[in-house]
Protein backbone atom coordinates (compact mmCIF):
# COMPACT_ATOMS: atom_id res chain seq x y z
CA UNK A 1 0.00 0.00 0.00
CA UNK A 2 1.33 3.41 -0.96
CA UNK A 3 0.85 6.36 1.36
CA UNK A 4 -2.45 8.18 0.82
CA UNK A 5 -3.10 11.87 0.45
CA UNK A 6 -6.01 13.64 -1.25
CA UNK A 7 -3.86 14.20 -4.33
CA UNK A 8 -3.80 10.42 -4.76
CA UNK A 9 -7.47 10.41 -5.75
CA UNK A 10 -6.49 12.13 -9.01
CA UNK A 11 -3.87 9.51 -9.83
CA UNK A 12 -4.99 6.33 -11.67
CA UNK A 13 -1.74 4.65 -10.66
CA UNK A 14 -2.77 4.97 -7.00
CA UNK A 15 -5.97 3.03 -7.65
CA UNK A 16 -4.11 0.33 -9.59
CA UNK A 17 -1.38 0.00 -6.96
CA UNK A 18 -3.74 -0.13 -3.99
CA UNK A 19 -6.93 -1.68 -5.33
CA UNK A 20 -5.62 -3.88 -8.11
CA UNK A 21 -8.05 -5.57 -10.47
CA UNK A 22 -10.96 -5.23 -8.06
CA UNK A 23 -10.93 -1.43 -8.04
CA UNK A 24 -10.44 -1.35 -11.83
CA UNK A 25 -13.54 -3.51 -12.28
CA UNK A 26 -15.53 -1.29 -9.93
CA UNK A 27 -14.45 1.99 -11.55
CA UNK A 28 -15.00 0.76 -15.12
CA UNK A 29 -18.44 -0.57 -14.18
CA UNK A 30 -19.44 2.72 -12.55
CA UNK A 31 -17.93 4.99 -15.21
CA UNK A 32 -19.66 3.20 -18.09
CA UNK A 33 -23.22 3.24 -16.82
CA UNK A 34 -23.88 4.82 -13.45
CA UNK A 35 -24.67 8.53 -13.81
CA UNK A 36 -22.58 9.38 -10.73
CA UNK A 37 -19.52 7.76 -12.31
CA UNK A 38 -18.82 10.49 -14.87
CA UNK A 39 -15.94 11.94 -12.80
CA UNK A 40 -14.04 8.65 -12.50
CA UNK A 41 -10.91 7.95 -14.60
CA UNK A 42 -11.49 5.71 -17.60
CA UNK A 43 -8.97 5.88 -20.43
CA UNK A 44 -6.09 6.88 -18.17
CA UNK A 45 -6.91 4.09 -15.70
CA UNK A 46 -6.85 1.45 -18.44
CA UNK A 47 -3.65 2.84 -19.93
CA UNK A 48 -1.88 2.85 -16.56
CA UNK A 49 -3.23 -0.65 -15.87
CA UNK A 50 -1.49 -1.81 -19.04
CA UNK A 51 1.80 -0.32 -17.85
CA UNK A 52 1.41 -2.03 -14.46
CA UNK A 53 0.18 -5.32 -15.92
CA UNK A 54 2.69 -7.49 -14.05
CA UNK A 55 1.59 -6.11 -10.68
CA UNK A 56 -2.02 -6.79 -11.62
CA UNK A 57 -1.29 -10.39 -12.52
CA UNK A 58 0.63 -11.05 -9.31
CA UNK A 59 -2.04 -9.44 -7.17
CA UNK A 60 -4.95 -11.25 -8.80
CA UNK A 61 -4.30 -14.97 -8.44
CA UNK A 62 -1.55 -14.86 -11.11
CA UNK A 63 -4.08 -15.16 -13.92
CA UNK A 64 -2.93 -14.11 -17.43
CA UNK A 65 -3.21 -10.46 -18.36
CA UNK A 66 -5.56 -11.30 -21.23
CA UNK A 67 -8.00 -12.82 -18.72
CA UNK A 68 -7.86 -9.61 -16.69
CA UNK A 69 -8.70 -7.61 -19.83
CA UNK A 70 -11.66 -9.89 -20.50
CA UNK A 71 -12.94 -9.35 -16.95
CA UNK A 72 -12.60 -5.56 -17.30
CA UNK A 73 -14.45 -5.73 -20.63
CA UNK A 74 -17.27 -7.64 -18.96
CA UNK A 75 -17.44 -4.95 -16.25
CA UNK A 76 -17.79 -2.31 -18.99
CA UNK A 77 -20.58 -4.34 -20.63
CA UNK A 78 -22.45 -4.76 -17.35
CA UNK A 79 -22.09 -1.05 -16.63
CA UNK A 80 -23.72 -0.22 -19.94
CA UNK A 81 -26.54 -2.66 -19.29
CA UNK A 82 -27.29 -1.02 -15.95
CA UNK A 83 -27.18 2.41 -17.59
CA UNK A 84 -29.60 1.27 -20.30
CA UNK A 85 -31.97 -0.22 -17.73
CA UNK A 86 -31.81 2.95 -15.66
CA UNK A 87 -32.57 5.13 -18.68
CA UNK A 88 -35.40 2.85 -19.75
CA UNK A 89 -37.03 2.98 -16.31
CA UNK A 90 -36.62 6.51 -15.01
CA UNK A 91 -34.40 8.26 -17.55
CA UNK A 92 -36.93 10.81 -18.88
CA UNK A 93 -37.24 12.32 -15.40
CA UNK A 94 -33.49 13.02 -15.38
CA UNK A 95 -33.94 15.91 -17.82
CA UNK A 96 -35.59 17.87 -15.01
CA UNK A 97 -32.95 17.03 -12.38
CA UNK A 98 -30.82 19.83 -10.97
CA UNK A 99 -27.03 19.67 -10.89
CA UNK A 100 -25.48 17.88 -7.93
CA UNK A 101 -21.95 16.68 -7.22
CA UNK A 102 -22.96 13.26 -8.55
CA UNK A 103 -24.94 14.50 -11.57
CA UNK A 104 -24.38 17.14 -14.25
CA UNK A 105 -27.25 18.04 -16.56
CA UNK A 106 -24.88 19.30 -19.28
CA UNK A 107 -23.29 15.87 -19.66
CA UNK A 108 -26.68 14.24 -20.09
CA UNK A 109 -27.56 16.84 -22.73
CA UNK A 110 -24.23 16.31 -24.51
CA UNK A 111 -24.85 12.56 -24.62
CA UNK A 112 -28.38 13.12 -25.96
CA UNK A 113 -27.15 15.41 -28.77
CA UNK A 114 -24.30 13.01 -29.55
CA UNK A 115 -26.76 10.11 -29.81
CA UNK A 116 -29.17 12.08 -32.02
CA UNK A 117 -26.35 12.98 -34.41
CA UNK A 118 -24.70 9.56 -34.62
CA UNK A 119 -27.50 7.09 -33.90
CA UNK A 120 -26.54 3.56 -32.86
CA UNK A 121 -22.90 4.29 -33.70
CA UNK A 122 -22.87 6.70 -30.78
CA UNK A 123 -22.81 3.76 -28.37
CA UNK A 124 -19.55 2.55 -29.93
CA UNK A 125 -17.89 5.96 -30.26
CA UNK A 126 -18.99 7.02 -26.77
CA UNK A 127 -16.66 4.41 -25.26
CA UNK A 128 -13.74 6.65 -26.14
CA UNK A 129 -15.28 9.92 -24.90
CA UNK A 130 -15.21 10.88 -21.20
CA UNK A 131 -18.55 11.93 -19.70
CA UNK A 132 -20.40 10.90 -22.88
CA UNK A 133 -19.69 7.20 -22.29
CA UNK A 134 -21.32 7.47 -18.87
CA UNK A 135 -24.59 8.91 -20.15
CA UNK A 136 -24.80 7.36 -23.65
CA UNK A 137 -26.31 4.05 -22.43
CA UNK A 138 -28.77 5.97 -20.28
CA UNK A 139 -29.86 8.01 -23.32
CA UNK A 140 -30.14 4.78 -25.35
CA UNK A 141 -32.53 3.50 -22.69
CA UNK A 142 -34.51 6.73 -22.69
CA UNK A 143 -35.06 6.62 -26.47
CA UNK A 144 -35.91 2.91 -26.27
CA UNK A 145 -33.09 1.73 -28.54
CA UNK A 146 -33.60 -1.92 -29.50
CA UNK A 147 -32.12 -3.97 -26.65
CA UNK A 148 -30.44 -6.59 -28.87
CA UNK A 149 -28.76 -3.96 -31.02
CA UNK A 150 -27.64 -2.02 -27.96
CA UNK A 151 -26.21 -5.14 -26.32
CA UNK A 152 -24.33 -6.20 -29.46
CA UNK A 153 -22.73 -2.77 -29.91
CA UNK A 154 -22.01 -2.56 -26.18
CA UNK A 155 -20.15 -5.89 -26.19
CA UNK A 156 -18.03 -5.07 -29.24
CA UNK A 157 -17.19 -1.55 -28.09
CA UNK A 158 -16.29 -2.71 -24.58
CA UNK A 159 -13.70 -5.21 -25.83
CA UNK A 160 -12.25 -2.76 -28.37
CA UNK A 161 -11.99 0.02 -25.77
CA UNK A 162 -10.51 -2.05 -22.95
CA UNK A 163 -8.09 -4.10 -25.05
CA UNK A 164 -6.85 -1.12 -27.09
CA UNK A 165 -6.17 1.09 -24.05
CA UNK A 166 -4.60 -1.60 -21.86
CA UNK A 167 -2.47 -3.10 -24.64
CA UNK A 168 -1.35 0.38 -25.69
CA UNK A 169 -0.15 1.03 -22.16
CA UNK A 170 1.64 -2.30 -21.95
CA UNK A 171 3.43 -2.32 -25.30
CA UNK A 172 4.15 1.40 -25.60
CA UNK A 173 5.84 1.19 -22.21
CA UNK A 174 7.85 -1.85 -23.33
CA UNK A 175 8.79 -0.26 -26.66
CA UNK A 176 10.05 2.98 -25.12
CA UNK A 177 11.91 1.07 -22.42
CA UNK A 178 13.63 -1.26 -24.90
CA UNK A 179 14.42 1.28 -27.62
CA UNK A 180 15.09 4.46 -25.67
CA UNK A 181 15.50 3.31 -22.05
CA UNK A 182 12.64 5.63 -21.18
CA UNK A 183 10.37 4.48 -18.38
CA UNK A 184 6.85 5.88 -18.67
CA UNK A 185 6.39 5.49 -14.93
CA UNK A 186 8.94 8.28 -14.38
CA UNK A 187 6.48 10.82 -15.79
CA UNK A 188 3.21 9.05 -15.19
CA UNK A 189 1.35 12.08 -13.87
CA UNK A 190 2.16 14.14 -16.97
CA UNK A 191 1.19 11.23 -19.21
CA UNK A 192 -2.15 10.84 -17.44
CA UNK A 193 -2.84 14.56 -17.88
CA UNK A 194 -1.98 14.21 -21.57
CA UNK A 195 -4.37 11.27 -21.99
CA UNK A 196 -7.17 13.17 -20.29
CA UNK A 197 -6.54 16.22 -22.50
CA UNK A 198 -6.52 14.16 -25.70
CA UNK A 199 -9.65 12.24 -24.71
CA UNK A 200 -11.67 15.42 -24.08
CA UNK A 201 -10.49 17.17 -27.27
CA UNK A 202 -13.41 15.81 -29.37
CA UNK A 203 -15.86 17.15 -26.79
CA UNK A 204 -14.18 20.56 -26.73
CA UNK A 205 -14.15 20.64 -30.53
CA UNK A 206 -17.85 19.74 -30.62
CA UNK A 207 -18.70 22.46 -28.11
CA UNK A 208 -16.83 25.03 -30.19
CA UNK A 209 -18.68 23.87 -33.31
CA UNK A 210 -22.01 24.22 -31.56
CA UNK A 211 -21.13 27.72 -30.36
CA UNK A 212 -20.18 28.76 -33.90
CA UNK A 213 -23.44 27.37 -35.26
CA UNK A 214 -25.44 29.17 -32.59
CA UNK A 215 -23.74 32.48 -33.37
CA UNK A 216 -24.30 32.02 -37.10
CA UNK A 217 -27.96 31.21 -36.47
CA UNK A 218 -28.33 34.28 -34.25
CA UNK A 219 -26.59 36.45 -36.86
CA UNK A 220 -28.89 35.14 -39.60
CA UNK A 221 -31.97 35.77 -37.46
CA UNK A 222 -30.77 39.33 -36.74
CA UNK A 223 -30.28 39.99 -40.45
CA UNK A 224 -33.76 38.71 -41.24
CA UNK A 225 -35.25 40.86 -38.47
CA UNK A 226 -33.39 43.91 -39.79
CA UNK A 227 -34.65 43.36 -43.34
CA UNK A 228 -38.24 43.07 -42.10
Amino acid sequence: MTEFDWHSLLQPQWYVANGGVWIILLIVFAETGLFMGFFLPGDSLLFVSGIMWQDLEEGFFNIPFVAIMVLVSIAAILGNQVGYWFGHKIGPAMYSWKDRWYFKQKYLQQARVFYEEHGAGAIFMARFLPFVRTFAPIVAGIVRMEKKKFTAISIISAFVWVFSMMLLGRYLHKFLLDKFQYDLTDDLELIVIGIIFISVLPIIFKMIQNKIRERKAESTNDEISTEE
